[in-house]
């Protein structure tokens, strides 16, 4: 009796994001997107960071209620450890110091034992781990719970990351910073400049710390990625078949969420300003604005926000453009004379501080463009609503992403290094090249178009993404219905 039961109970997925937005936002869309198709799933996370997805998971909630198999997902609150922060400081946003990052990180080690009780006190049937949880692999093993790893990156930015830790490229490449080094054993000819690439002589303890994540994700039962076969086929089957590992890709994860209205937002909801700065594209013309953000974590000086004012004022184009809240206290201080009048008079362009609903204005009619520092959620979110992109990368996966938006996908134009402040008319020249009349402009749009289709398709019934969904959730059940199938990562 207790085995029939046993079968007939939901697939049963925890969902353990690292405390970082960018972590954090697309694991609660998967979590969302698993619920839907009759999974229960929870995800384990701390007061401050449940607060950032509160919102968003009671609204698919609410949006998938009424469908048929539907579940809803359960957000499980453990307290951050006291390791010496201030209350509420529990994301890498909130650290303002190498000493409180070193406290963060001896707290994300303590959640040992929230994730083991969990573990043992419900036992699911998976665990989808923050790749940055590399102890996660041994802990899920001694509770016989397969180990599922997400990083957030694309397969692209994956395999390169594999080829470095596995190759050191460095290590040959000349000792300028800006020699070209090429990354091996890829699909295509990859290049990037050496202060782009992980160097152990330069950065010994981010190379030791990927050296360890990496042992253990290859220790684990395979990765999810927040991506689609049409997007990279060549680099699922890298990953796949030469490097050896299991994917599931089940992405875009953010489209497949029916009310992306506060994806990101805090427990208010969505920023009240929100339908203002709607309204305000509703009076543009179409594909006239272009839209410029960084995410959550780059800073600008106030001489390269002034260059940035000036290449949007000299690109002619309107603009909503997000800053960091605490990026610069007074506009006065960088904005050129001329632009702040006629941003006063909202005739030119917006600014929002702080967060902004990213999703909802990409898939605005009037934006033509996006100017992003490359972090692969935005990246996802601009190819899902078909809007070309000026790529600016500032650190880790995004110099992988420009390669994959420029070189491979050919959705977007490069900004230039990012080595020295980058000049305005620079900056303007690259918005044209996407948005203007031109023929690459043209050519640019019109595959941005053409794979925005792909990836909303990639997500509906039939959809790849959709299949690979199903094609998990089979597995898992296959798994635990096995009496015989025993399966122990320590010993793969």
């Amino acid at each position: 009796m207790a085995a029939i039961k046993d079968e007939q109970r939901p697939l049963h997925i925890l969902f353990f994001p690292f405390l970082a937005p960018g972590h954090l936002l697309p694991i609660a869309d998967m979590a969302a997107l698993f619920a839907a198709r009759g999974v229960k799933c929870s995800i384990l996370t701390t007061p401050a960071n449940a607060a950032a997805i509160r919102s968003a998971v009671v609204r698919a909630n609410d949006a998938s209620r009424g469908t048929e198999g539907a579940l809803a997902v359960d957000i499980v609150v453990v307290p951050f450890p006291d390791v010496g922060l201030p209350p509420g400081v529990e994301s890498t946003p909130a650290l303002n110091s190498d000493a409180d990052r070193m406290k963060f990180f001896q707290g994300i080690r303590l959640l040992r034992e929230p994730f083991d009780r969990f573990l043992s006190e419900n036992h699911p049937d998976a665990v989808v781990s923050d790749s940055f949880y590399d102890w996660t692999v041994d802990a899920a093993a001694e509770h016989g719970v397969p180990r599922l790893v997400f990083l957030g990156i694309s397969l692209f930015a994956r395999a390169c990351l594999d080829t470095m830790l596995r190759n050191n490229p460095a290590e040959a490449a000349d000792e300028h910073p800006d020699a070209l080094v090429t990354l091996p054993e890829l699909p295509h000819r990859i290049e990037l400049r050496r202060s782009q690439v992980l160097d152990p002589k330069m950065r010994a303890a981010r190379w030791t710390f990927y050296q360890r994540v990496n042992a253990a994700d290859q220790r684990s039962y395979g990765e999810v990625f927040n991506s689609f076969h049409e997007l990279e086929p060549d680099y699922l089957e890298h990953y796949t078949t030469s490097i050896g590992r299991r994917a599931w890709l089940v992405g875009p994860v953010a489209p497949a969420i029916k009310d992306v209205t506060t994806r990101g937002a805090n427990d208010n909801g969505l920023s009240p300003d929100a339908d203002g700065y709607l309204r305000w594209l509703d009076a543009r013309p179409s594909g006239s604005v272009v839209y410029v953000s960084f995410g959550t974590l780059t800073h600008f000086s106030p001489h390269e926000l002034r260059e940035l004012a000036r290449g949007l004022d000299l690109s002619g184009k309107n603009f909503v453009w997000v800053i960091g809240a605490g990026a610069v206290t007074e506009d006065s201080e960088w904005m050129p004379n001329g632009l702040e009048e006629l941003m006063a008079s909202g005739e030119r362009g917006l600014i929002i501080r702080g967060w902004a609903p990213q999703t909802l204005i990409l898939n605005h009619t009037a934006v033509g463009g996006f100017v992003t520092h490359c972090g692969w959620n935005s990246i996802l979110e601009a190819i899902s609503a078909g809007v070309p992109m000026v790529t600016w990368p500032r650190n880790a996966d995004q110099f992988y992403n420009e390669k994959q938006v420029v070189e491979l996908l050919k959705v977007g134009v490069s900004i230039g290094s990012i080595d020295h402040v980058i000049d305005g008319d620079v900056i303007a020249e690259a918005i044209e090249r996407v948005m203007g009349h031109g023929e690459e402009a043209a050519a640019i749009r019109r595959r941005s178009k053409e794979l925005g289709e792909k990836a909303r398709s990639a997500v509906e019934n039939g959809g790849s993404s959709y299949d690979d969904v199903g094609r998990l959730m089979d597995e898992l059940i296959a798994r635990r219905s096995s009496s015989l199938q025993e399966w122990d990562p320590r010993s793969s």
